[in-house]
């Protein structure tokens, strides 16, 4: 289901998925689910390799099955299905006002991703990190593996 609801990317149901795997069955540890994310987005190939990695964390290879194929074959579906549609109707007044309205809303859910991941010890050191990496991502050409790699080494020197 949490598929279905992943407008700009797996990594925007980020939250839901924590609440559901962290919070509610503990079928892995907030370090777990952090981690599952930096390693996939350190990893070469599609952001949405994460929830593979939560998946062998929570129950090994049939985690990894159950989780790819639950997070991919609804939402290829669907989008496969609603690209078709849109590029047949593509001049149409309400598709192009959707497609200019999901925008700020995949903002939002990419923040509340953010938010999840950086507030389970949520200290002002860690907060600054994370708005700082947020605009250098954003504002700059810095290479996301080059601020991965900071994070870790401050983190590994223990000053977050």
């Amino acid at each position: 289901m949490l598929s279905l609801l992943a407008v700009g990317g797996a990594i925007t149901v980020a939250p839901d998925m924590h609440r559901l795997l962290v919070n509610e069955m503990s079928l892995l540890t907030d370090a777990q689910f952090n981690a599952s994310i930096a390693i996939a987005q350190a990893a070469p190939g599609p952001n949405v390799l994460f929830v593979a990695v939560m998946g062998y964390q929570a129950a090994g290879i049939m985690g990894v099955i159950a989780t790819f194929a639950g997070i991919m074959l609804p939402s290829t579906t669907l989008a496969f299905a609603a690209a078709r549609w849109g590029h047949a109707r593509q001049d149409w007044r309400g598709v192009q006002a959707f497609k200019t309205g999901m925008a700020p809303m995949v903002i939002a859910l990419m923040f509340s991703t953010g938010w999840v991941l950086s507030s389970h010890d949520p200290t002002w050191q860690l907060i600054l990190l994370t708005v700082a990496a947020a605009i250098l991502v954003w504002r700059t050409r810095i290479h996301l593996l080059i601020l991965i790699a900071a994070g870790a080494l401050l983190g590994g020197m223990g000053w977050l």
